[in-house]
């Protein structure tokens, strides 16, 4: 795997939960605009629930929220969080594999945030996503500027594009490249 792909250790999981992203990039003050009570969503690539339990509040008691992440140690940290929540009943975890998400549900939301850059074969991956949303369903993509330059992020779009998705803003979040994506 390239230093382009790697894969977010789990060993530095905490790092995504500290009281300065919190207060920079606030989950609750990105996802308002996009999930709403009783919906379905999706957090692909979910590490330790930095957006899960947000997203689970949200949709609240008749919504869903599928958390999926590649690695197992990622989602055990999500599955303590959750029980200490009590969010079970809305809250699912599922374990994708390297080339497929595998995830069968039909969802309103999928959130991307700095994942897609660990992604092999991002088109694979976007078309995947695509077939999972509903009709009138958003994408979320977001990657770090630190990681992903703009040219790359270009080219991220353009893959989206072409997987069937059209965007239509770039929310602005903080050390972050962004864009939102529907149904085309």
């Amino acid at each position: 795997m390239t230093h382009k792909h790697r894969v977010f250790p789990v060993e530095r999981a905490g790092s995504l939960n500290t009281i300065f992203r919190r207060w920079v990039q606030n989950p609750h003050g990105i996802l308002r605009p996009y999930i709403k009570e009783g919906m379905s969503v999706l957090d692909f690539g979910c590490g330790p629930g930095y957006f899960t339990l947000e997203m689970a509040r949200m949709v609240g008691a008749s919504g869903r929220v599928i958390a999926c992440d590649l690695q197992d140690g990622m989602l055990e940290k999500l599955r303590a969080k959750v029980k200490a929540c009590r969010l079970d009943n809305v809250i699912s975890m599922h374990k994708c594999s390297e080339d497929r998400i595998g995830v069968a549900e039909a969802v309103d939301f999928v959130l991307a945030f700095y994942i897609l850059h660990e992604v092999p074969d991002q088109g694979c991956h976007l078309s995947e996503i695509r077939g999972l949303l509903k009709s009138d369903g958003k994408l979320l993509v977001v990657e770090p500027t630190f990681r992903v330059s703009k040219s790359e992020f270009d080219e991220t779009v353009m893959k989206t594009k072409n997987a069937g998705l059209v965007p239509v803003e770039a929310p602005r979040i903080f050390l972050s490249r962004a864009a939102v994506f529907r149904m085309g």
